[in-house]
């Protein structure tokens, strides 16, 4: 039995057990082993012999061992680990050298003076273990055991593993070939430093890093004689040895550890002694495995995703996964922790993960310019659906990075009619009729086809204005529906579509944008990260770059391997991202999103999707920009916001403006807080030919009449820029 095991460690006791009475008929077989090459090899020349124990057999990979991979903000803090065995690989300097001592003592002292095989460390071992009636010493060197963890640790099958593991004089055979070639390929120092990096230290821990800083929450360079020792007390039984579920046999264990120090003579008998008096003290820290448990856990999923469906990081989803999972990368991400917890903050305080009414938001920051993904919050945990306040699926982003297949946008896709528009050079002051309701006809989509409805007829949303005359700036500042099925009507629906797609907006599921007369309504499902990438290239004047979280990987060598790019280009002019500004500004001033200014120069769009199902807001200063996003995960048509009340407060209709508004503008106003200002360039001249459109419709009304009534005097009127279009809505601001 092994000295203070109790009554339920019998397996542990039959594990001992089992080793010493393997161990004591492997050891004959080591012994006899040192007739080798002659007796072993009979019917095969010495040299031949000594050739087939030097070479290293195929299929044997020493580079190098699993190591768990981190995923690192801009700052360089830790977002998160993957691995599969929780380890850490350092070199030789990193490890104290007490550390390396105690390992020799218990496990092979003699490591520095014998080849693969030491014959009197192995005699010694098995007299001193049959004395004691258990394992107090290793049988097999250093080298040796090295083997036998890099077997195991490359053993995929169950057979293999069987094979790593056996008490067979077959696996010993095997053992030894390789270890006297890898003694003639590496020195003892890197033998012994790949034996430390491989080695189970029990409860999760692998390697002496990763143990370190498991059981005493420091590195390797910093442990101390006595947390030396207990580690080096484990690695014979990692299991029974255990300190976190078996402290009192541990502790015993360690005092073997600095006793066998002590007697060999590497540290004074009193230092010994006065290291045993002292209780085992654990300050265990437990390393967190993948994204549940990050403080960006969406963010790390998009991270994680990224690397497991994109080809760069390897040619199978299986290669990918093996990578992040034991490849030991350093993952350098665009996060930045102040952005991120301004946006979770936000979305957490306006839709309460576990409210009341089952709504979800999202939302995702960009930086223009960039495509530097610096923000991405979900308003829930990560983790099951069918759990409350959880959920597997990242609204912030694509199907591809997060399996959602996206939320239609609202009015916050007029922006690339607007855009169109100002691309054609149409000014400001280009005044249109917009009706109270449209007929959407006489539209041809990117392939030349007709498309529209004569039967149908769309009109207003609530907050939307119709039946007169809207410029340019006043159309989009009241989000009229019908006006902006005019407009594009007029500058064209491919136009439009195009625009779109220049700014990389794509639905959610991967496909292309679908082209009907409601395009500019926002009926197609994306995401908040893609519109928040569009809206960004207004913010970088005209530049647009895909939206990118990874920053730079490196692999365990420290070697940059290659990563996706932003790929920014210039696709708008300067001059007409600059006439989108100017327009989008007065939005947050004089709009549907007026009094959501953050102090600084700021531009956006709300978005009402049709019944209320859906709600949006994406906003921007020159440094961020961001899309907000609010809904029902269940189906937005089935559970409406047309009358909500969430956590004892009621909102009545939801709009742009009455949640996703206010998550965005305590979203920017905390993440750019302190940061200097930066404001927008002012737009070309000739966008002003027809005045600065800021003529309120109603006064305009009042100015008409009173015109008339001269004109008439004075023989004519203005005619109107363009022909009163026929229109159509659907979603609204």
């Amino acid at each position: 039995m092994l000295p203070g095991l109790r009554d339920d460690d019998i397996p542990d006791k039959i594990r001992a057990v089992r080793g010493l009475f393997g161990f004591a008929a492997l050891a004959g077989v080591l012994v006899a082993l040192l007739l080798l090459p002659a007796a072993f090899t009979a019917g095969v020349s010495t040299r031949d012999a000594a050739g087939w124990f030097e070479d290293v057999p195929d299929g044997v990979d020493t580079s190098g061992v699993p190591e768990r991979s981190t995923i690192l903000a801009a700052d360089g803090s830790s977002i998160a680990t993957f691995y599969y065995q929780n380890r850490i690989d350092v070199r030789m300097d990193q490890i104290a050298p007490v550390a390396r001592q105690a390992v020799l003592a218990i496990e092979d002292s003699r490591f520095y003076q014998h080849g693969a095989l030491d014959s009197k460390g192995t005699l010694r071992a098995l007299i001193s273990n049959l004395g004691h009636g258990e394992v107090t010493q290793g049988g097999s060197g250093i080298t040796q055991q090295y083997v036998k963890n890099l077997l195991l640790t490359q053993a995929t099958t169950a057979t293999q593993r069987k094979g790593a593991t056996e008490l067979s004089a077959g696996r010993k055979m095997r053992e030894l070939r390789y270890a006297v070639a890898l003694e003639k390929r590496y020195s003892k120092d890197e033998i012994l430093r790949r034996y430390l990096n491989i080695a189970y230290f029990g409860d999760g821990a692998y390697g002496i890093e990763a143990a370190a800083r498991h059981y005493f929450s420091k590195t390797a360079a910093k442990l101390t004689l006595p947390e030396a020792a207990l580690l080096a007390g484990v690695v014979r039984y990692p299991y029974a040895y255990d300190p976190v579920n078996h402290p009192d046999v541990a502790r015993q264990r360690r005092d073997v550890v600095l006793a066998r120090m002590a007697a060999l003579g590497w540290i004074p008998q009193a230092t010994a002694d006065a290291a045993a008096k002292q209780p085992v003290q654990l300050h265990v820290h437990q390393a967190r495995n993948g994204c549940v448990s990050s403080g960006a856990p969406f963010f790390c999923d998009y991270v994680q995703r990224e690397i497991l469906t994109n080809s760069a990081f390897g040619k199978t989803k299986a290669d990918r996964e093996k990578l992040l999972k034991q490849g030991g990368l350093t993952i350098r991400t665009t996060l930045n922790w102040k952005v991120q917890k301004a946006a979770q903050r936000a979305v957490d305080r306006h839709v309460p993960p576990k409210n009341s009414a089952h709504k979800a938001a999202a939302e995702a920051l960009v930086e223009p310019g960039t495509g530097a993904i610096r923000g991405m919050a979900v308003d829930r945990d990560l983790g099951p659906d069918n759990k409350r306040g959880k959920t597997w699926i990242n609204f912030a982003a694509d199907a591809d990075h997060g399996s959602s297949i996206g939320m239609q946008s609202g009015s916050t896709f007029k922006v690339f009619t607007l855009a169109a528009a100002l691309e054609l050079d149409m000014p400001f002051g280009a005044m249109m009729n917009a009706p109270t309701s449209f007929t959407p006809t006489g539209y041809r989509n990117c392939d030349g086809k007709r498309v529209g409805d004569p039967n149908a007829s769309l009109r207003n949303s609530a907050d939307g204005e119709g039946g007169k005359q809207f410029s340019l700036v006043t159309g989009t500042w009241h989000s009229v529906n019908t006006f902006f099925l005019g407009l594009e009507k007029e500058v064209g629906l491919c136009e439009t579509v195009q625009m779109a797609e220049k700014l990389g907006m794509r639905q959610a599921n991967g496909k292309p944008l679908e082209e009907y007369p409601s395009f500019t309504l926002g009926f197609n499902p994306v995401s908040p990260l893609r519109l928040a990438s569009a809206y960004a290239t207004f913010a970088a004047r005209g530049r647009y770059c895909r939206p990118v979280a990874i920053a730079s990987v490196t692999d365990t060598n420290g070697k940059p391997m290659k990563v996706p790019t932003a790929g920014c280009k210039q696709v708008i002019d300067k001059g007409v991202a600059d006439a989108v500004n100017y327009v989008l500004r007065g939005v947050l001033t004089k709009g549907t999103a007026a009094g959501s200014g953050i102090g600084r120069p700021a531009a956006g769009k709300t978005g009402t999707v049709d019944n209320f199902s859906a709600a949006w807001f994406a906003g921007y200063t020159p440094d961020l920009a961001s899309a907000v996003w609010v809904g029902d995960p269940r189906g937005g048509y089935r559970y409406p916001m047309d009358d909500l009340c969430m956590n004892g407060e009621c909102y009545g209709e939801v709009f742009g403006a009455t949640i996703p508004a206010p998550i965005w503008q305590d979203t920017m106003s905390e993440a750019l807080d302190g940061t200097s200002e930066t404001d927008f360039h002012g737009p070309p001249s000739h966008y002003f030919s027809m005045g600065d459109g800021e003529v309120d419709p109603s006064k305009k009304d009042k100015k008409d009449k009173k015109d008339k009534k001269g004109d008439k005097k004075k023989g004519g009127g203005d005619t109107p820029p363009t022909t009163p279009p026929t229109l159509a809505p659907s979603p609204g601001p």
